[in-house]
């Protein structure tokens, strides 16, 4: 086949929509990734004024043992100097990561920009795909196919640095804690026991984040246990700085068929968290309805609210992507979704899918 008589096919329209629902996952899961690291660095930037204020303090008073050495016992002076060379290195410890929390930042908001002008640049292709297409459309798709492919490849990346950054990094360190117990527990039992419990701990935190991460990807328990008691889960944990939740279930509690449970659940997340972002709500509330041949969710916050029919006019542009998110999801398993909002009255989603 020529390159020719390839270029003057149309272009597939689901083609266009899949690769618009790639991207706009990608961004979503950018935003996700975005919003989790703004949380650690503001906790980052209190624990670092804390402790520069720590070691301000503890070099004071390094500085009167060393002006008066020979009134304090060998232990204090140990003491102290452990607790000032401690201080810094977990000062400079924190204020590392915090330079590579912003790095990491910056590159997610450049590449979500770049997703974006992806996304608006498939709306040209979407033009063409009812008309012949010119010359260059099947190449300008391949071109754009590539891209996602980069973006995917990506998000893989992405995964692997979490895995190194967080679980992996904890484990090196639990290694070496191991190692030290070893050498104390001929020389000072009671030491090692006390140790222990250290251990424990971060053994458990390693837990927790390995569960998180595996959770961002694809909660298990949506695959063992079903849609609720994931959901159960998930809005226990997004209470966050004040903001409550509340899960209510309608009818029968059954197992949908099919990639409607996990269908359902990224809508549901998708609406809790663009809550979360722009709404400013008190209270999130989530109603899941079951019925014999169909299954509803609502997802009602008592935020700031918006102008649904300005912002429908915006999607084009590549603006409001958890929006667009939405309906491509609900779109995909047939599903009916309607968003009602009024300015300083909060926002409702509503979706319903028939089985």
């Amino acid at each position: 086949m020529t390159v020719a008589a390839e270029a003057g096919r149309p272009v597939n329209p689901s083609a266009i929509s899949g690769i618009r629902f790639l991207i706009t996952k990608r961004i979503e899961d950018l935003e996700g990734v975005a919003l989790r690291l703004e949380a650690r660095q503001a906790e980052s930037v209190r624990r670092r004024d804390q402790l520069r204020d720590r070691l301000e303090e503890a070099e004071v008073a390094w500085t009167h043992v060393l002006q008066n050495f020979d009134r304090f016992a060998v232990q204090d002076i140990d003491s102290q100097f452990r607790l000032v060379s401690s201080t810094r290195a977990d000062l400079a410890s924190l204020e590392e990561r915090t330079r590579d929390a912003t790095s990491r930042l910056t590159d997610i908001h450049h590449e979500r920009e770049v997703l974006r002008q992806v996304f608006r640049s498939l709306d040209d292709l979407a033009a063409t795909a009812s008309a012949p297409a010119p010359a260059g459309s099947t190449a300008r798709l391949r071109n754009t196919s590539r891209q996602v492919f980069q973006v995917i490849e990506e998000e893989r990346m992405r995964i692997a640095r979490d895995m190194h950054d967080g679980p992996a990094q904890s484990m090196a360190n639990l290694v070496l804690q191991a190692e030290i117990l070893e050498r104390l527990i001929s020389r000072d039992p009671q030491l090692v026991v006390n140790e222990l419990a250290d251990f424990k701990d971060g053994v458990r935190g390693v837990l927790d984040e390995t569960r998180r991460l595996i959770f961002d990807l694809r909660p298990m328990t949506l695959d063992d246990l079903g849609l609720v008691p994931t959901l159960r889960k998930f809005t226990k944990d997004f209470e966050l700085g004040g903001l409550s939740t509340s899960l209510r279930v309608i009818g029968e509690e059954t197992r949908l068929p099919g990639a409607l449970e996990p269908t359902l659940f990224r809508i549901i997340q998708e609406a809790m968290n663009n809550a979360r972002k722009h709404a400013r709500p008190k209270h999130v509330e989530v109603v899941v309805g079951f019925q014999p041949h169909a299954v509803s969710a609502i997802v009602r916050d008592d935020g700031v609210g918006f102008d649904v029919a300005a912002a429908e006019g915006r999607l084009d542009s590549g603006k409001h992507l958890g929006m667009i998110s939405m309906r491509e999801r609900a779109e995909l398993e047939k599903g009916r979704l309607e968003i009602r909002s009024q300015i300083g009255k909060g926002t409702e989603v509503r979706v319903t899918f028939e089985h």
